[in-house]
């Protein structure tokens, strides 16, 4: 069976209401990297969240009083016009990745639950470095999908759509090979039932 395209997939959540399932499960690791970024966050900074989907995590973002801007994008075309039906003020882009580029860079890069439906997610750290960030931002992303992470190995057959499976120290190594420095490495909002959530920081 050819592998559907994960946009796709969340355009049929978004009909089935499942993108507020996936804000109320993941906020718990959201909260919890938006916590280790924002003591660093001393000065007015414009930030973009990638893999946006309804705007949530947009939403968060421009509760903090030093954010003078904020930036959505998102692959799926209908998790943008939910976004912008929840906030019409706010800026969501709909533009698949990797293959975008933005006409400005950011201060921050927050990213959950994104990477690793790229065929290449270590080239888009590169890019991330490279294309998106202002000198001395800071990138951010959690994903649930990887090796160590066992109960989440069967998510490519039951969704069928294509993820790339990394080991820890491979996002680790990948973060150091983009040209991050003070890279870190955590694993937040586990329990008993979950390992938790992997979150890699950086700053350029």
């Amino acid at each position: 069976m050819e592998k559907l395209d994960a946009t796709d997939v969340f355009s049929e959540w978004v009909s089935k209401k499942k993108d507020e399932g996936m804000e109320i499960g993941h906020a718990p690791s959201v909260n919890k990297m938006l916590s280790l970024i924002n003591p660093k966050l001393n000065y007015m900074f414009a930030a973009v969240d990638v893999g946006c989907g309804n705007g949530w995590v947009c939403r968060k973002l421009s509760q903090n009083q030093k954010c003078k801007k904020i930036v959505g994008i998102d692959g799926s075309e209908k998790m943008i016009i939910k976004a912008k039906e929840i906030d019409p003020e706010g800026n969501y882009i709909h533009a698949k990745l990797p293959h975008w580029k933005p006409q400005e860079k950011f201060d921050l890069i927050h990213s959950m639950e994104f990477l690793y439906y790229l065929k290449d997610p270590l080239k888009m750290l590169k890019d991330f470095f490279n294309f998106w960030l202002n000198p001395d931002g800071l990138f951010i992303a959690g994903i649930d999908y990887y090796l160590e992470n066992e109960d989440c190995h069967s998510w490519p057959e039951k969704l069928n759509v294509h993820m790339t499976k990394l080991s820890i120290n491979d996002w680790k190594k990948g973060m150091l090979d983009a040209g991050f420095k003070d890279v870190e490495i955590h694993q937040v909002a586990s329990n008993e039932n979950f390992i938790g959530t992997l979150v890699m920081f950086g700053k350029k």
